[in-house]
């Protein structure tokens, strides 16, 4: 009877060793390609946003970490050329009638927007979702533009009294967006310096 509890015991450890071992082999396997996934969806997000033409770096590997207003990490990605900052990317949240919206936020060394990219979203099909430029080129309407351009006042959708546009029967996201991209142009204002310094 004594030896029963002893026996279970070296089964279960068996069982659990063996099952640990199968899954830290499988975690050794798998790490490096789902890393280098990650890295490869990250360089295709940042394409969208960067121009290849303006830097000679890699964008990706040459990153810096700047801290918001509220003390958060935010991770910025530059573009350099001839050992200048030529431009920034990071990323930007917004509130959707979905839920979060998650953008990827391009601006070049003075200021002006390189190109935006909603990079995941739960907005309805059809309405919301038009902030995918497959659907309409909605997003592409920001690249250009700079706090002044239009006048701070104007980072607003029309039906605000702003300058950009809505989608018909789906306000609260394009006004999510542009309220992003507003906070987005405000942190790299307050950050320019420290983004674009040469290290």
């Amino acid at each position: 009877m004594s030896d029963r509890p002893i026996k279970h015991a070296v089964v279960l450890g068996a069982f659990c060793l063996g099952f640990g071992t199968l899954l830290a082999a499988t975690d050794l396997v798998t790490h490096q390609p789902i890393e280098d996934r990650h890295m490869e969806d990250l360089q295709n997000s940042l394409v969208q946003v960067i121009p290849p033409g303006i830097h000679d770096n890699n964008p990706v590997t040459d990153a810096i970490m700047v801290k918001d207003e509220a003390g958060k990490d935010v991770t910025v990605y530059r573009a350099k050329k001839d050992g200048k900052v030529t431009g920034v990317a990071y990323a930007l949240e917004g509130s959707g009638y979905g839920g979060p919206i998650s953008l990827l936020l391009g601006v070049d060394a003075e200021g002006k927007i390189l190109g935006v990219r909603a990079t995941a979203h739960k907005e309805t099909p059809g309405l919301g979702d038009k902030i995918d430029p497959a659907k309409t080129d909605w997003i592409l309407r920001f690249t250009g533009l700079s706090l002044g351009n239009p006048p701070e006042d104007k980072w607003k959708v029309k039906k605000d009294g702003g300058y950009f546009d809505q989608f018909a029967g789906a306000t609260i996201t394009p006004r999510g967006v542009v309220t992003a991209i507003k906070g987005g142009m405000d942190f790299f204002t307050a950050h320019k310096a420290e983004m674009t310094e040469v290290r």
